[in-house]
C-alpha cells in the first residue's frame, strides 16, 4: 500500500482528522474513533511500516515507551482498572490497516471486552518440535538496533560560598547602580 494511500499516514500528515493524544518526532497517538471502550489509543510510527517486522528496533522501543506512558494515563485520567495492550501483527492476527499500530485499550471489571482464547496442549513432541525450530529462527538474531549516542552536556557544578562570602557578594550587588 502506498503512503498516500494508507489511512494512518494520512491521519499523521493530518490529511484526515484526529484527536491526537501525544505526539513526538518519531509516534503519533490518537484516539480510536471505533474504540472498545472509551480512551482506547492507537500509538503508530510516523513513518510507515505494514507490520512490526519492519519497524526498526529504535522506534519499537519508542512505540512501546509511548504505550507504557499513555496507559499510565489511562489509569489516572479515566479511572482504568487495567489495559490490553496489543499488536494485530498480519490479517490472519485481525490487522485491518496496513500501517503498524499499538492497541492501548482501557479495561474495567466485567466491560464486555472478550480477549480470551481456549489453551491448546500441546504434545510434547509437538512442544519440541516447535521448540527447537524457534531456536534454530532465532540463534543468529545478533544484536538490536542502537540509539545514536549524542554528547552529554555538561552542566557546570553550582558554587557554594561561605556565609562571609555570600554577604560580601550580597554587599557588592547593592552597589550596582
Amino acid at each position: 500500500m502506498a503512503k498516500n494511500t494508507c489511512i494512518i499516514c494520512q491521519i499523521i500528515g493530518n490529511s484526515i482528522p484526529s484527536k491526537k493524544i501525544y505526539e513526538d518526532e518519531m509516534v503519533l497517538a490518537v484516539l480510536d474513533v471505533n474504540g472498545a471502550n472509551p480512551g482506547h489509543c492507537f500509538v503508530m510510527p510516523k513513518n510507515h511500516y505494514p507490520i512490526i517486522e519492519q519497524v526498526p528496533d529504535i522506534e519499537i522501543g519508542r512505540l512501546f515507551q509511548v504505550s507504557n506512558k499513555i496507559s499510565s494515563a489511562i489509569f489516572e485520567a479515566l479511572g482504568a482498572q487495567g489495559t490490553n495492550i496489543f499488536v494485530a501483527n498480519g490479517i490472519p492476527a485481525g490487522q485491518t490497516v496496513a500501517h503498524f499500530m499499538i492497541n492501548v485499550i482501557p479495561r474495567k471489571e466485567n466491560d464486555g471486552i472478550n480477549l480470551q482464547w481456549q489453551p491448546r496442549q500441546l504434545g510434547e513432541e509437538e512442544m519440541s518440535t516447535v521448540e527447537l525450530k524457534l531456536k534454530e529462527q532465532t540463534k543468529n538474531m545478533g544484536h538490536f538496533e542502537k540509539e545514536e549516542k549524542r554528547p552529554k552536556v555538561q552542566v557546570p557544578k553550582p558554587v557554594i560560598f561561605s556565609e562571609e562570602e555570600e554577604e560580601y557578594f550580597t554587599r557588592q550587588m547593592g552597589r550596582l547602580p
